[in-house]
């Protein structure tokens, strides 16, 4: 056999190696669910920066008690980011704030984000008037572009609202290196859990039962 056939059957024997390992990959993370719902301490909130306070005086009691309730309501406050929406213009996080919150971070080629998405859409129907649900595409403008993420969720017939991370943004402030990433958000603005990895109905719904007891 000549070094010319060896090469191509070698070749061949790769891309059908590659092919046969993106499927398997496509299937089984479309049917495994992963419950990896975590509850949010405060030293493990997403920040940007922290900031000390110096005390100069010795407080009452009913300072120091109002201080302690301000502190334990911020105690996960999440840090703000700037995306834009369908149409381009620019939103920030906090514009949400105000009803729970559950925020993902997705991207049209992740196989595990795509086997997630229709339960967030049932919810989304379901529960879109009380709880605000943000798909934040991750659109680094090569693998992924707003064309593409617009044209899957037009495909799919999806109806929760998606934000475009064009900049990145979103993705720094938040340290999300792994998709898919989920936050659960209470109305005031404090992240009460999380999920790294495809969640199923089950876990979604925990997620959305802790924002409304934070309520």
């Amino acid at each position: 056999m000549s070094q010319k056939m060896k090469l191509l059957l070698g070749i061949a024997a790769l891309v059908v190696l590659l092919v046969g390992a993106y499927f398997l990959y496509d299937r089984l993370s479309a049917d495994v669910s992963h419950d990896v719902l975590v509850s949010q301490d405060a030293d493990e909130t997403p920040t940007e920066a922290e900031t000390e306070t110096e005390t100069q005086t010795v407080p009452s009691d009913t300072e120091e008690t109002t201080e302690k309730e301000e502190e334990e309501a911020t105690a996960n406050l999440v840090p703000d980011f700037t995306v834009t929406d369908a149409d381009g213009n620019e939103v920030k996080l906090s514009d949400y704030f105000g009803k729970p919150i559950v925020l993902n971070f997705w991207a049209s080629w992740c196989g595990p984000c795509k086997s997630e998405m229709p339960d967030f859409n049932e919810f989304h129907g379901k529960l879109g008037e009380e709880i605000t649900f943000l798909m934040v595409n991750m659109t680094d403008g090569s693998r992924e572009t707003v064309d593409t993420a617009k044209d899957y969720v037009a495909e799919q017939g999806f109806t929760f609202p998606v934000l475009f991370d064009t900049a990145g943004n979103a993705a720094a402030t938040f340290g999300v290196y792994s998709l898919p990433t989920t936050y659960f958000i209470d109305v005031q603005g404090n992240a009460v859990a999380y999920a790294m990895g495809a969640i199923d109905a089950d876990t979604l719904q925990k997620g959305i039962d802790m924002i409304y007891s934070q309520a």
